[in-house]
């Protein structure tokens, strides 16, 4: 019963195959020809691995550049005064304007009445937050890939 059947089948499908070359070519050529295809645009595109860098000492900052620099953050929470109390008095010695908005909303009005050396800081959490410039936005992100 079962082993006839089967041998019926195999015999069926070898005699398709027999009848059909072109498809039955096609069925295997096109398939190593994606393969050979990903194989070459895989090489023809290698990831590149970039060494590690050394730890280098580079010099003081050149505070001259962020003279009446201004920096929003928004919103005004104890953990965000906190942060910006030390990016502007620990890291600069005459240390930066900084101003607090209630709203994003505020912050972006700011941002446009404000010259171009204003920056929005706006804190989503305590471990995240997105940067504000006048024309675009920037998000924080730990990894970052190459684009």
């Amino acid at each position: 019963g079962v082993w006839r059947q089967t041998r019926a089948l195999l015999f069926k499908n070898c005699l398709i195959k027999c009848r059909t070359k072109k498809s039955s070519v096609q069925e295997v050529l096109f398939p190593l020809f994606f393969l050979f295809w990903l194989i070459l645009m895989s090489m023809m595109h290698p990831h590149r691995k970039y060494d590690e860098v050394a730890n280098a000492d580079l010099g003081p900052l050149d505070t001259s550049v962020l003279v009446n620099f201004v920096i929003g953050y928004t919103p005004p929470t104890a953990m965000a005064r906190e942060i910006m109390k030390k990016v502007a008095f620990d890291n600069f010695e005459d240390g930066l304007i900084t101003e607090e908005y209630l709203s994003e909303k505020e912050l972006e009005e700011a941002s446009v009445l404000k010259p171009s050396n204003f920056v929005g800081v706006v804190f989503k959490d305590s471990m995240s937050y997105q940067l504000r410039f006048r024309d675009s936005l920037a998000m924080s992100s730990i990894y970052t890939e190459s684009r």
